[in-house]
């Protein structure tokens, strides 16, 4: 049994993490958010410490090195802007860290945490779930057995969110990294897992609610469209009461993938203690990318847009 600690206990994300710290057989022992509606570890670990201030949490993890509760793994579910410092946190307390995505907001934050796994003997780990999911994997295995070809794909992603979300931190660029990072990093994760390194990037549009663009991967062509406007999901689902559209179309095949995504926390967990968890190396293309998309200058260039861009919202 693991000993796991938790930062952002309070956040959305938080549960998932606790399930699958839970699901694998070990145990919380100590947890820090500056938010104290934490009533959901009374849920899964209900004997951990919970701290609201990091100088006291950090001090704690120094005091059980050496015990039955020394911590070997931090798990990071705080928001974008402050991975990094609680990355390397982590590590300095002796630790591995477990750290949502995005794990920074740039590339070059990667490289220097990669100097410090070197100086601290610890890694950085990373929940990139999308690898784990099953339908994505037999995708994966489809297209390596397949001699290599420029496949053409749409993918669009909304998921709405209501006015709370501009008014937090999510909605503040330099924390979030914006839409394509705070919602999108994931995806682009998976394209370049799925169809290689990325040659060329657009961005089409680029504002609060909508980020769209072009990418040219070595096998494929993607127009992306991302939104938090459920103004954006197809009439028929909104009828539905359905607040969410997630469709990926490979050379006009639909692939569908909008199910199974429950446990997948508690794969990339297991993955992780298994000592085959996504590291450094393994984030970086998509860090590249996003950070890209938040600096290009806007293309008008029509004839990679996504077709979202003409859609008039009803």
């Amino acid at each position: 049994m693991k000993n796991f600690a938790l930062i952002g206990a309070a956040g959305y994300i938080a549960p998932r993490h606790l399930k699958a710290i839970k699901d694998t057989g070990n145990r919380l022992v100590a947890a820090l958010d500056p938010f104290d509606s934490v009533g959901i570890m009374d849920s899964y670990f209900p004997e951990a410490e919970f701290f609201t201030q990091p100088e006291l949490f950090e001090d704690y993890l120094y005091r059980l090195r050496g015990t039955p509760q020394q911590v070997d793994y931090v798990s990071i579910a705080s928001p974008n802007y402050l991975h990094n410092a609680h990355i390397r946190m982590a590590l300095r307390a002796g630790a591995d860290a477990i750290c949502e995505k995005p794990l920074v907001l740039n590339p070059e934050e990667i490289r220097e945490l990669k100097d410090l796994e070197a100086e601290t003997g610890r890694r950085v780990w990373t929940i990139l779930q999308l690898r784990t999911h099953e339908a994505l994997l037999n995708l994966h295995a489809r297209l390596q057995a397949q001699p290599p070809r420029k496949y053409q794909l749409d993918l669009t992603y909304i998921t709405s969110r209501g006015t709370w979300y501009l008014r937090s931190w999510k909605g503040r660029t330099e924390q979030s990294g914006g839409l394509a990072t705070n919602i999108g990093v994931h995806f682009f994760d998976m394209l370049t897992w799925l169809f290689g390194k990325v040659e060329q990037v657009e961005v089409h549009r680029r504002d609060d609610t909508v980020a769209s663009g072009y990418l040219e991967l070595e096998r494929a062509q993607v127009r992306w469209f991302l939104s938090i406007d459920v103004g954006y999901v197809p009439p028929a689902l909104r009828a539905q009461g359905k607040r969410t559209y997630r469709s990926m179309r490979l050379d006009g095949e639909e692939i569908e993938f909008s199910e199974g995504f429950t446990e997948l926390h508690t794969r990339v967990y297991e993955r992780t203690l298994a000592g085959q968890g996504f590291g450094l190396e393994d984030t970086y293309e998509a860090i590249a990318t996003v950070a890209k998309i938040r600096t290009l200058p806007l293309s008008d260039r029509t004839v990679t847009m996504h077709p979202f861009l003409q859609t008039v919202k009803q």
